[in-house]
């Protein structure tokens, strides 16, 4: 039947005689460039071919050891860190935050002290804040008598203010500037204020040691911060971050009292980190509403996305288009939502497979700070007469700051692959020569010599199977359809 013709044609076409199978082994082992092999067989002496033998498995077995000691390493993910430092003619001047420790104005906030309990709950979004149980009778009473009270209003109206009476001096690369090129933003500080800010066009350096050079009115007799919640000390805080991010304050201020003089060095820190599995960054992660991606914005988008899933509305002090939440919403719902997520975890900064990755490219400004005395005598005799304040006064009150860049150079760290494709290969293709001096080649003419006995071995197992049934011939001890059928009408 078909299986018989099957056979006949695989034993005449396919299938080679014995003869011919030793021939072609005989044949391969003698010209293939896998170095070594042509001697086992060529050599008349069993000594030779043994030693010969020896030589070729013992160099296979080092080339596939070191093979798989390459591939078990490149499978380990391995990278290196390379640090440059790349001088330019000019650099980009970051932008700088600015905020006054004491957040409120005193005469908005004399009859009014459970306003600092408000804003750190408000805040609380930002930093952490825990509500003692002392304050949280005189907290309820005050919202269910204000409902329609807003603290965002309120801190803009009567928080710190940035004018010409608290910004003195002000001056960039030797050219002035104004109250009016700060922009305004809301920090755990309240009222805050960013010099370069991403809607103005990028300011550049080309000399280092000048800068930024500020001179602050912290005006202590106008603000005020309640010491049992907020803060002691009198000053003015502030962050240098990319023009393209928010100001982070957590950790990352800098401080400066009154009556001291801040100078203030930077350097400019590119850092890039290699994506996942080698790194620990997702290059494809964008956010909703930042220009680029930072794990300080991821972190906020995320907690404003769950605060409005389960609130119904949006803190202010985040990004988005949300319902603002009024008082009650932000003591009710808000600030034990915030505490939610940190416990549970919703939203984690760090690893691949967190929330909020680490940034593949992030730029980071490490600084350098001293601090002398705020002027000299002549100085504040100056001052005092030019402010018509008391030299006690001046010593008080104002801040002297100067950002500059230590030089005109940045560095760039950079997480690079210790191991990729091309150079594994290379390893691979090295091992293989130095031992067995193989190519790809001799690869490919191992591959088909496999693959030829492969074919013989099939079609000698199909050789050697039973025959098939065959279903189309009935048998003859059975009897067919026509005779059944007569056998019935007789009966």
């Amino acid at each position: 039947g078909i299986l018989e013709k099957i056979r006949s044609y695989l034993i005449k076409k396919l299938l080679p005689h014995l003869e011919d199978r030793r021939k072609y082994h005989r044949e391969f082992a003698s010209s293939t460039s896998f170095h070594g092999v042509h001697n086992i067989v060529q050599m008349q002496s069993k000594t030779r071919k043994v030693l010969w033998l020896l030589v070729v498995v013992g160099c296979l077995a080092i080339a596939i050891w070191q093979i798989c000691s390459r591939f078990i390493y490149y499978f380990s993910w391995p990278t290196t860190t390379t640090v440059v430092i790349q001088y330019v003619e000019n650099v980009k001047f970051p932008a700088v935050t600015f905020c006054n420790l004491n957040r409120f104005q005193a005469h908005a906030v004399s009859n009014l002290k459970i306003i600092f309990l408000i804003w750190n709950i408000v805040s609380g979004v930002l930093q952490k804040f825990a509500v003692q149980d002392k304050y949280s009778q005189e907290l309820n009473d005050f919202l269910l008598g204000n409902q329609n009270f807003s603290i965002k209003e309120f801190t803009k109206k009567n928080g710190f203010y940035l004018n010409s009476s608290t910004l003195l001096e002000c001056e960039f690369f030797g050219k002035p500037c104004y109250p009016q090129d700060f922009e305004h933003v809301f920090t755990e500080y309240g009222n805050c204020f960013t010099f370069n800010h991403n809607d103005l066009p990028a300011r550049k350096v080309s000399l280092s040691g000048r800068g930024l050079h500020l001179l602050f009115d912290v005006q202590q007799e106008q603000f005020t911060d309640e010491p049992a919640l907020g803060y002691t000390d009198a000053g003015i805080t502030f962050v240098t971050h990319s023009p393209k991010e928010l100001p982070r304050f957590d950790g990352l201020g800098l401080l400066t009292p009154v009556g001291m003089h801040a100078q203030v060095a930077i350097r400019q820190l590119k850092s890039i980190i290699q994506e996942y599995p080698w790194g620990e960054c997702k290059p494809d992660i964008k956010l909703q509403y930042h220009k680029i991606y930072s794990t300080n914005g991821c972190l906020q988008e995320c907690k404003a996305r769950y605060i409005q899933d389960w609130c119904g509305c949006l803190p202010f002090i985040l990004p988005g288009n949300g319902t603002e939440c009024d008082l009650l919403k932000f003591y009710n719902c808000v600030y034990p939502a915030v505490y939610d997520i940190e416990i549970k975890g919703l939203c984690t900064v760090g690893t691949h497979n967190s929330t909020c990755p680490a940034p593949c490219e992030e730029m980071d400004y490490p600084t350098t700070v001293t601090y002398s005395s705020f002027g000299g005598e002549k100085a504040i005799k100056y001052f005092s007469a030019k402010l018509k304040k008391s030299p006690e006064y001046i010593r008080q009150n104002l801040v002297r700051i100067d950002i500059k860049y230590h030089d005109l150079s940045y560095k760039i760290t950079q997480q690079q692959k210790a191991l990729t494709i091309s150079e594994l290969l290379a390893d691979v293709g090295g091992q293989l020569g130095l031992f067995c001096g193989a190519s790809m080649i001799t690869i490919i003419e191992l591959l088909e010599y496999i693959f030829t006995n492969f074919c013989w071995m099939c079609i000698f197992l199909l050789l050697k199977a039973p025959e098939m049934p065959q279903w189309n011939n009935p048998s003859q001890n059975q009897p067919t359809h026509k005779e059944k059928k007569k056998g019935i009408q007789e009966c």
